[in-house]
């Protein structure tokens, strides 16, 4: 099997040579960095990620930071989803889209102060977006890369965990809310939150030199909690309906198409550079849209490129996400589907690899 060639272009995290002395066994690239996608095993990494803890060198997560008299201006232009209530302590989830209503990224926005916010992106060079508008738009604003590393903790005893390292006060952090919090002297805020179901923390690591110590303070205190380092599980991810973008999602969709309509106030929104373009076409709702399927047969074979959904002979969505589920003896998956045939229990044909496969729709995610 071919494997990635390391560059300078592919930058190192603050907590690299842990995960290489971890056993790391496969990685993917995301935002110009190394993300841990495998260690023990794709199964093995999911049973344990459901039943312990789990920390995970998530700083690909990149942050950009926007500061200045005009910040709330700026990012309330980034998303439709209206961000007057989002307060210092909060992090929201916020679709990010461009001109037109597409989906240029969905990160996580921290609120740390009236003038400073911290855009913790998905896997696109939001960065130099949020430059342009800000420089086009001749605002009072700062949008900078800064020296933060994101480090999650997830997993049931995830909790347990963090109480021994943070105090137990980290337990009382309500979702998507963050605290900032002291780690050997240097401040980090510690959120509520992370890309997996099973509960957790990200720590934003504000320090290269703190990485290790934070990695291995974490391992230290969690020997008797069966700790391990891992990563995004794709397995869970679809059983949880988690969207990756530039796989489930690209600039062609909307966030409407994605599934993400409650997180979208186009009529409050306003200073939302798509937000015309998104009511416009939103009065008739959305003519595709992401929906959690199941597939027949055995394990399906990695989905490295877009498999077609068909009915009869006409293609009627497509299919980038898939993974064979041990807790649900099927095959899942995460499908972009036409409104004729997104009906729960609609049974269409995936044309994958090894041949055509049933494909039912669901009404929900698995978990």
């Amino acid at each position: 099997m071919a494997i990635i060639a390391r560059s300078p272009r592919l930058r190192p995290t603050p907590f690299s040579a842990r995960v290489e002395a971890s056993g790391i066994k496969a990685y993917t690239v995301y935002n110009h960095m190394l993300l841990p996608a495998a260690f023990n095993s794709l199964e093995d990494d999911y049973h344990h990620l459901k039943s312990a803890v789990q920390i995970w060198d998530v700083s690909c997560e990149r942050q950009v930071e926007v500061r200045g008299p005009d910040a709330a201006r700026l990012v309330q232009m980034l998303t439709p989803r209206d961000l007057r209530s989002l307060t210092p302590g909060r992090c929201y989830y916020t679709p990010m889209v461009d001109e037109t209503g597409g989906m240029l990224n969905d990160p996580v926005t921290l609120k740390l102060a009236e003038d400073r916010f911290w855009i913790s992106i998905a896997d696109s060079d939001l960065l130099l977006w949020v430059k342009g508008l800000a420089y086009g738009m001749g605002l009072t604003v700062d949008v900078t890369e800064p020296d933060v590393s994101p480090l999650g903790v997830q997993g049931p005893l995830a909790d347990d965990l963090m109480s021994r390292v943070f105090g137990e006060d980290v337990r009382s952090i309500g979702f998507f809310k963050f605290r900032e919090l002291d780690f050997q002297g240097v401040t980090m805020p510690v959120a509520r939150s992370g890309y997996s179901k099973q509960g957790g923390f990200e720590i934003y690591c504000t320090s290269t030199d703190m990485g290790e110590p934070l990695w291995d303070a974490l391992m230290e205190a969690g020997r008797d909690l069966d700790v391990r380092a891992g990563g995004p599980n794709l397995i869970e991810r679809i059983e949880g309906g988690l969207l990756s973008y530039g796989n489930d999602m690209t600039r062609d969709n909307t966030p409407h198409e994605c599934g993400l309509g409650r997180f979208c106030d186009t009529g409050a929104a306003i200073g939302c550079v798509g937000r015309d373009s998104l009511m416009r076409m939103n009065r008739d709702g959305p003519m595709r849209q992401i929906r959690s399927v199941s597939i027949d047969g055995p394990a399906v074979p990695p989905c490295t490129y877009e498999w077609g959904v068909f009915d009869g002979d006409t293609k009627v969505g497509r299919l980038r996400s898939a993974a064979w589920s041990p807790d649900f003896n099927t095959n899942v998956g995460l499908a972009m589907i036409g409104i004729r045939h997104w009906d729960t229990g609609k049974v269409l044909d995936l044309h994958c690899p090894d041949g055509i496969r049933k494909l039912t729709v669901r009404e929900g995610n698995f978990i």
